[in-house]
């Protein structure tokens, strides 16, 4: 699979290579842009707060499947959108997926020692589940599907549980069966 990344950094960087170490030909694109025109995915990893100029900066967007995997924590919504996910497929008219937004990247590395593989919770519009799911497994997390693109604040909101459990015990995998 052809794979763009908009953003370099823990998110995207990370995921960037554990999706080429599952033989995906990746793109990893910064701040200065790009093109996405023959991807079969996107994924966004960038601030809530720099959206607008990470998508105005990306050519070609809209006809592959986007993964959101912004994490609302200093940036407020846009006004009138109940999820990031929801506003980014307003600005692309693409397919899009809520995932990655309540894992860890820090402990990407880490995955090969988990004793089952972790749950990757994700919320998919029908275009963007497949593409998604794929890419779950291919990074090494188990796909937890929780409904369509209208679920994607319950997964946005699910990452204040996360926060608040690893103040206590620090970053880690959880497991949904």
């Amino acid at each position: 699979m052809k794979i763009v990344t908009v953003g370099r950094g823990n998110v995207g960087g990370g995921l960037a290579e554990l999706w080429r170490r599952a033989g995906h030909d990746v793109t990893e694109l910064g701040r200065e842009g790009g093109d996405a025109s023959d991807a079969d995915a996107v994924l966004i990893a960038v601030p809530a707060g720099q959206v607008d100029d990470a998508l105005a900066n990306v050519a070609g967007l809209g006809a592959a499947p986007i993964i959101d995997a912004t994490n609302v924590i200093r940036d407020p919504r846009p006004e009138g959108f109940d999820s990031m996910a929801e506003y980014i497929r307003s600005k692309t008219g693409a397919p899009v997926a809520k995932s990655f937004s309540a894992n860890f990247a820090s402990i990407y590395d880490k995955l090969g020692e988990a004793s089952e593989r972790p749950s990757n919770v994700f919320a998919a519009d029908d275009g963007a589940r497949a593409a998604t799911e794929q890419l779950i497994a291919d990074a090494g997390y188990e796909p937890v599907y929780a409904g369509d693109l209208s679920n994607a604040r319950a997964v946005e909101d699910f990452l204040g549980v996360i926060f608040a459990i690893s103040k206590q015990r620090g970053p880690f995998f959880y497991r949904i069966l």
